[in-house]
């Protein structure tokens, strides 16, 4: 991979104007995978794209992870490392005594103590660069999460039950480390409960209700998370709801895009960014600054709640193939003062609406029908 890999077609500034189109606030970068091939300047190992024998080396932005974090903070974007915590590539991890069984440490730590201790210190010493020489970073999300204390281990979680050895890489110290270099940096060390673990990391799925703690979804535009020709992107339907659903719930949407083998993105993955784009500057409002609000939604309606005013926001989830809003919107076990005024985002007349039973009934004038204010979910702004 070292020596045929060659992004000549990477830009980070089109990818960073890109996301900022979409609405996208912050990035997470990938610097590290399983696999251990760095996306960064690493001193720790010669498995990097920055290496001599690279066959990006002589390409003046083959400091891959810098050139991302600096293009997308130029566009105002909260950035992110990610990092994962294994790397088969690294012989005190896999070490070439042994064959490796499965994707965990291929040797008990315990047994061979100088081996995990150098391990930890490449782990350590990685993160540490990537803390001291990358810039302001906000998110350290770390990958990998079989590599835990086994103390931590939750036997009635399948996958976890295929931990046998303690793979303490010693969190407090890569931590406190860490935030002495980036204060008030999130710590995320994904799947492992405890101090650690700022905030949760459901992985292709959407809570069906609001969490006690901060979380995000991450999820992939195609089906994979790394680049695959052909790959089945979801629709800008599909996308645009997904983040009113996890909105709702009151989390984040961390949404995963693989570049491909020359350095960029997919057409298609522009197209869907564009296209959440032009929804979100109709409907932004309802989606940054809110918070969840019972019941969270009814049937096809997702709620959110501005925390400037206290206004509500309904959203009603289009069909697939509808494309205009029906002659009225039905709201079940909804209950609203008299006063009440609804209005629906990108378009500026009041709607009238009637209670009927425990639902309420907005009516959508023709005129609007006609032509809904954009696509595939259409928002009501309720305030009493």
């Amino acid at each position: 991979m070292k020596k045929t890999f060659n992004p000549t077609a990477f830009n980070p500034e089109k990818w960073a104007t890109a996301a900022k189109e979409a609405g996208m606030k912050y990035v997470v970068f990938t610097t590290k995978h399983h696999d251990g091939f760095c996306m960064f300047d690493t001193k720790q190992t010669d498995y990097k794209i920055t290496d001599a024998q690279s066959g990006f080396a002589n390409n003046p932005r083959n400091n891959v992870a810098k050139e991302v974090f600096d293009a997308f903070r130029k566009e105002g974007f909260l950035t992110g490392a990610y990092f994962s915590k294994p790397d088969w590539h690294n012989e005190n991890y896999w070490w070439p005594y042994f064959p490796p069984k499965d994707r965990n440490v291929n040797y008990d730590p315990k047994k061979y103590p100088e081996k995990w201790n150098a391990f930890k210190s490449f782990t350590y010493n990685q993160i540490e660069e990537l803390m001291t020489g990358y810039g302001k970073m906000d998110i350290l999300w770390l990958d990998g999460g079989w590599v835990r204390p086994l103390s931590t281990v939750d036997r009635n979680i399948e996958w976890q039950r295929g931990i046998k050895d303690d793979q303490d890489i010693d969190m407090r110290k890569i931590s406190t480390m860490a935030r002495q270099h980036q204060p008030g940096l999130i710590v995320v060390d994904r799947s492992v409960t405890g101090e650690f673990e700022n905030y949760t990391t459901p992985e292709q799925e959407v809570p069906e209700k609001p969490l006690s703690h901060p979380w995000e979804t991450c999820m992939t535009m195609g089906n994979s998370w790394s680049f695959v020709p052909n790959d089945n992107y979801k629709s800008a339907r599909q996308l645009v709801q997904l983040l009113v659903k996890i909105v709702s719930r009151g989390g984040n949407f961390l949404l995963n895009i693989g570049p491909g083998p020359n350095g960029d993105f997919d057409p298609v993955a522009y197209d869907r960014l564009k296209a959440v784009g032009e929804w979100m500057k109709i409907n932004g409002n309802a989606i940054y600054a809110t918070q969840p609000v019972a019941p969270y939604s009814s049937d096809n309606i997702f709620f959110t709640k501005n925390k400037k005013d206290n206004s509500i926001n309904a959203f009603y989830l289009a069909a697939e193939n509808e494309n205009s809003l029906p002659a009225t919107v039905r709201i079940k076990n909804f209950s609203l003062t008299k006063g009440a005024k609804i209005s629906i985002f990108g378009a500026p007349s009041k709607l009238a609406w009637k209670a009927e039973g425990t639902d309420i009934v907005i009516s959508i004038p023709a005129k609007i029908q006609k032509a809904s204010p954009g696509s595939y979910a259409w928002c009501f702004s309720i305030q009493q």
